[in-house]
């Protein structure tokens, strides 16, 4: 038996635009920086892009009615800045405007409460042209967008996130330039991650502005693990902490950075700044996948730290450990440092990648997808029972999707997408979490 979460924790999906929805230039979409990335030769693993991706664009209603089907109470999607705004400045694209609101109006018919990410990804080229995230005007363009999008939305989405993951798209995407816009700059990409905070900062008002009630983040986070006790790897293990977890928990909810990161950002941070990145929190969305083997360097090394393989531990196809308890004692961890600043806790993104496919009777058995969000669930379940305010769990994702530099090598989905055909088969995960739902008590009254 499945342990009892408490009545009322919301179980959901999530997505991304440019990993689901295609249509890349139709209804006055501009280019992002992902139609750019793909474009360029090798930085894709399989040559791929998502200019048709799940056709999620023309099949929303099909996809809707598979959350339906599941019975999941939240969806958690992204907007594509794109498509509201080709070049990432002026006035709406009135035709993408109208997509979202017919998404919004289809999940509410439902009975699907809709959280809405402003930024997965999918920066404008135009504003990528005149420095992208490097650039501080950047911020601005951002605040905007948030107010066109709130104006148009906030009535009806529920939940709202700024910014999925800025430590991601610091990291990979400015630091060693594996995802767009494909930037190795290495600490010189430290000013992406603060001018990513401040428009989380900036949207956050922008969006109450517009009636929003409730808005989070989405921060990736990885429990940090020194690769042995000398004091070189413990060292390496916090520098690596306080550029991953740290600069982002303590960005949104101090505003502050980690003492090891302010000579490296001192340049950059201008009076006000911390004031703007701490605006209050209605929910902490975190996503977890795996923790991460820190050892430092060699002194001839560009960086200071390595990342290790984690071993031991059985793996996705992805090759990422699946570690469920480090999930638990990270929750508990984050609860004891942080109490009163931390709002409750939204697990905005978990999930696996494994490659299995419709077999003769096109039944899809991926056991292994069910064992891990079961254990990764009784992890939380755990975490809620030692006093962490956990309100829901968002699986990545609904359906399989263009999975960023590994192109359609990955398979998230607890739905198999047949990238030819577009057809979609519910896999035996997706049974297994309609049941987990079903069995879930709601809120009496």
């Amino acid at each position: 038996m499945h342990p009892l979460l408490p009545p009322g924790f919301v179980f959901g999906t999530s997505t991304a635009a440019y990993q689901i929805e295609g249509a890349v230039s139709e209804d006055g979409r501009g280019p992002s920086i992902w139609d750019t990335f793909c474009a360029e030769p090798g930085r894709i693993a399989d040559g791929s892009s998502g200019e048709v991706a799940c056709d999620h664009y023309h099949r929303f209603d099909e996809d809707v009615a598979l959350m339906e089907g599941l019975g999941t109470q939240g969806y958690r999607f992204s907007i594509s800045w794109p498509r509201i705004q080709p070049t990432g400045r002026g006035p709406a694209n009135v035709a993408g405007l109208d997509f979202y609101d017919r998404l919004v109006d289809r999940l509410l018919a439902g009975g699907i409460s809709p959280m809405a990410t402003l930024y997965h990804w999918d920066l404008p080229q135009g504003l990528q042209d005149d420095g992208g995230w490097l650039n501080r005007d950047t911020i601005e363009r951002f605040a905007d967008y948030a107010a066109i999008v709130g104006e148009r939305l906030a009535d009806r989405v529920a939940h709202w996130v700024p910014v999925n993951e800025p430590n991601v798209v610091t990291l990979l995407g400015h630091g060693l330039g594996t995802h767009a816009p494909g930037r190795a700059m290495i600490f010189d990409a430290l000013p992406v991650a603060h001018h990513l905070l401040l428009a989380h900062g900036r949207a956050a008002i922008a969006l109450r502005e517009a009636g929003a009630t409730s808005i989070g983040c989405a921060n990736n986070h990885a429990p940090i693990w020194p690769a042995s006790d000398k004091d070189e790897d413990i060292g390496a293990a916090k520098l690596f902490d306080a550029i991953w977890n740290g600069m982002f928990l303590e960005g949104m909810l101090l505003g502050r950075y980690p003492n090891d990161l302010r000579p490296l950002l001192e340049h950059v941070v201008q009076p006000g700044d911390g004031a703007t990145i701490r605006q209050p929190l209605d929910f902490y969305g975190v996503n977890y996948y795996n923790p991460m083997k820190v050892a430092a360097a060699p002194e001839t090394a560009e960086l200071p730290f390595e990342i290790l393989d984690v071993i031991g531990y059985p793996t996705t196809d992805f090759g990422w450990p699946i570690v469920p308890d480090a999930l638990r004692e990270w929750l508990i961890m984050f609860r004891a440092r942080y109490r009163a600043a931390l709002p409750p806790i939204v697990i905005t993104e978990s999930g696996c990648s494994f490659d299995d496919v419709p077999d003769e009777h096109g039944v899809v058995d991926d056991q292994r997808r069910i064992d891990y969000l079961d254990a990764h669930l009784k992890a939380i379940a755990t975490a809620i029972q030692r006093g962490v305010d956990i309100r829901g769990y968002y699986c990545w994702s609904l359906i399989d999707n263009f999975e960023w530099a590994e192109g359609y090598t990955q398979r998230f989905g607890l739905v198999h997408v047949d990238f030819e055909s577009q057809a979609r088969t519910p896999k035996k995960s997706y049974e297994w979490y309609r049941d987990v739902i079903a069995a879930q008590p709601q809120h009496e009254g």
